[in-house]
């Protein structure tokens, strides 16, 4: 009888851990307010937002955060848009991790980049904060780099001085006409990430 119920417990145990393997969470980063809802630094709840209208399931305000869950090919993807403003947002990542018990390279964060240019896509397994606040609150939180960034362009146009204006102003209309086919992109890249894998989506979406 012991023997019996201790592995009905450890096959419990082991379907656990194969559902958590088959949740994802995914991050956009973003400042909450309405002030904020159409600017640069907030593609990352720009995104979530597209996939959320698109697949259509609606976000819920809870804990640390804005959620909303989407179901794929089997697949549980957790919608996170962090109501702390950007500089916590690493305390609604762990908050969310540690209450889905989902695993750390089973999380994608989606950031601002100054560095490459409007639209383009660089998806990576670990790096540097790169003067990102939500990445390094992420990084503190976490107290790792190993975690999957998802880095939408935004581009460097704009004066000596002028960064923070830039980053916290809205798009241009340029930037908004080509917006939707990226953002388009995106909901492809998240859905990838969590069926064919980050090696894959690396190698189909970088550079695009």
């Amino acid at each position: 009888m012991i023997n019996w119920f201790n592995n009905l417990f450890s096959n419990t145990k082991t379907e656990d851990k194969i559902d958590n393997m088959k949740k994802f969470l995914i991050v956009g980063l973003g400042n909450i307010g309405a002030e904020y809802v159409n600017t640069r630094h907030n593609i990352g709840f720009k995104a979530l937002d597209f996939l959320a209208r698109k697949e259509g399931v609606s976000f819920e305000t809870m804990k640390l955060g804005a959620v909303a869950e989407y179901k794929f090919k089997g697949r549980t993807f957790l919608l996170l848009k962090p109501n702390t403003y950007m500089n916590l947002s690493g305390k609604a990542v762990k908050y969310w991790m540690d209450t889905e018990k989902i695993p750390l390279e089973n999380i994608m964060v989606i950031t601002d980049d100054l560095n490459l240019s409007f639209g383009a896509i660089r998806i990576r397994k670990k790096g540097s904060d790169g003067g990102h606040n939500g990445l390094k609150s992420i990084q503190a939180t976490l107290n790792t780099t190993d975690y999957i960034r998802f880095r939408f362009g935004i581009s460097d146009e704009f004066k000596k001085g002028k960064q923070v204006d830039y980053v916290l102003g809205e798009w241009d209309e340029t930037e908004k006409t080509a917006l939707p086919e990226r953002l388009e992109l995106a909901s492809e890249i998240i859905k990838s990430f969590g069926t064919a894998g980050i090696e894959n989506t690396m190698s189909a979406y970088n550079g695009k």
